[in-house]
């Protein structure tokens, strides 16, 4: 990740700066955290010659321009380890931009009113699409939204999506069973999704487990809603008046 090309090789229309992070912070998690704005093409955390250890800031380039300016605005000022982290055009930065630049709070995607067994999917196939997530991810339990594909404003995917099931026994089963597998010739990666606070933490932690169990203990049942009609009926089905009227309209004609 970070032995691809140094900050002056990259496109800086679409690089971003990303800076006051914690000394915990690592090349990987850069990647992973801002995957879920679109597709990186490399991640570079300049290192300490002596030490190795990064210097508290570095440089996502991310596939197209628009990726980046969404990854700027979602993800500018969310907390890690508890220090909110700068994010903004590399750009933008050599020209004194301040992190107020893009003063946008909260980060992250997924999320929703459930538990939070919320699971983000990483790596998918330009051809998987919500019908394809729910055929999935649906065998593992009840969902408690429709799966969301991120895509851009040509209806394009942008290669990951969101999960929301009932509880947490179907989101684990089904990172058990799903992540590394492939679907559609992609490996696809599952895992919890980070909060909507803006913390840097994923859901699924301890505390949501915790209040879900008290919660059903108290019988408090999460509402598992329908699904729409695109997504449960099978593929190639005929809509319901094509198959009444074997797709004469009003019906067959006359001497049928």
């Amino acid at each position: 990740m970070s032995g691809g090309p140094r900050h002056y090789d990259q496109d800086k229309d679409s690089t971003l700066y990303v800076g006051n992070l914690d000394e915990r912070c690592s090349d990987a998690l850069v990647w992973e955290l801002m995957l879920q704005a679109g597709p990186i093409i490399n991640v570079h955390l300049p290192k300490d010659r002596v030490t190795q250890s990064h210097q508290g800031y570095g440089f996502v380039e991310f596939g197209s321009e628009e990726d980046a300016d969404y990854a700027a605005k979602i993800m500018n000022q969310i907390r890690l380890w508890g220090k909110p982290i700068r994010v903004n055009k590399a750009s933008a930065d050599r020209r004194g931009g301040g992190a107020g630049a893009v003063g946008v709070e909260g980060g992250g995607l997924g999320g929703g009113q459930g538990v939070g067994a919320e699971l983000f999917v990483g790596n998918l196939d330009g051809m998987v699409d919500e019908k394809v997530l729910f055929e999935t991810f649906s065998r593992f339990g009840p969902l408690i939204a429709p799966p969301k594909v991120a895509r851009d404003d040509n209806n394009l995917s942008k290669g990951y999506g969101f999960i929301s099931y009932a509880d947490f026994d179907a989101s684990d089963d089904a990172i058990a069973n799903m992540h590394g597998q492939y679907l559609m010739n992609k490996e696809i990666t599952v895992q919890y999704a980070y909060k909507k606070d803006g913390k840097g933490e994923r859901h699924g932690d301890m505390a949501e487990r915790a209040l879900a169990a008290q919660a059903k203990k108290h019988g408090v049942q999460v509402q598992i809603p329908a699904m729409p009609a695109s997504l449960v009926m099978p593929a190639g089905a005929p809509s319901a008046p094509a198959a009444m009227t074997n797709g004469f309209g009003g019906g067959p004609p006359a001497g049928i």
